[in-house]
């Protein structure tokens, strides 16, 4: 074999490993594989030309223009926020945010960044809704208030192809004088509970007592048994002192006499 076939050769071998290279470039390029997860939008010449995927999907090097836009669910922390509520009391207030991409072509041709649109938007949310409660509410009703947040940027975010699913205020910051004040609220309130409960027990006490007196009148024995009772509760204790029970029967005749002189 003489120098020019074998020039001849490898120069075809060359170019058929150059063309095999570009060959696998352009189907690289041409052949996108789009996991379960995810969906490609594609722009042909500038126009929409709609979602694809998931599995193998099929674009025109040059002509196509493709953004994958993931359908997970995304969590987003919305920041620290100070807020006023409607009783003048300032506090600071964040949440979280649980979103997902329901539509990828209106979540890339509607708004330009749907989380940061999404971000924002949650953050002025958070403090209209607050702003426009009072702070008991704030701390008593705050399932309420997530429902609420949800359904506002739900709404909102409808025509960017998101769907809001769940809205949740994790953490309320007070001011320290008002946690004082708060404190001494509640422990005024079981000061109360407390005065209402020793009264009720008084009322009790003296309704008994005052059954326990007609029961008495009506069988004048049980003013004895309840005098032998007492004397045995007392004797029972560590003391010197003996006594000696009265039969009631000695007095009665002082206790009539007594009577018949008034």
């Amino acid at each position: 074999m003489n120098v020019d076939a074998l020039f001849g050769l490898l120069s075809n071998v060359g170019s058929l490993f150059g063309g095999l290279v570009i060959l696998l470039m352009v189907l690289s390029a041409a052949v996108k594989i789009v996991p379960e997860y995810r969906r490609l939008v594609v722009f042909r010449l500038g126009r929409l030309v709609g979602s694809r995927g998931p599995g193998i999907v099929f674009v025109i090097p040059v002509l196509d223009r493709v953004m994958p836009v993931d359908l997970r669910i995304l969590t987003m922390d919305v920041p620290v926020q100070e807020v006023i509520t409607k009783d003048n009391v300032p506090i600071k207030v964040n949440a979280v945010v649980y979103f997902r991409v329901m539509d990828p072509s209106h979540s890339i041709v509607e708004v330009e960044n749907y989380v940061v649109a999404t971000s924002q938007l949650a953050q002025t949310t958070l403090r209209s809704v607050v702003g426009s409660v009072e702070l008991d509410e704030v701390l008593s009703s705050r399932e309420k208030i997530n429902h609420e947040l949800q359904k506002i940027i739900d709404e909102r975010t409808d025509p960017w192809g998101i769907k809001v699913s769940a809205v949740e205020v994790k953490e309320l910051e007070l001011p320290e004088g008002m946690k004082r004040a708060m404190a001494r609220q509640a422990e005024a309130e079981r000061e109360r509970r407390a005065k209402i409960i020793a009264a009720e027990g008084e009322l009790q006490a003296a309704t008994k007592l005052s059954e326990a007196a007609r029961q008495m009148e009506v069988s004048p024995v049980t003013l004895q048994l309840r005098y032998l009772q007492t004397i045995r509760e007392i004797a029972g204790e560590r003391n010197t002192t003996t006594f000696f029970p009265i039969p009631m029967d000695i007095l009665k005749p002082f206790i009539e006499k007594s009577g018949g002189n008034g």
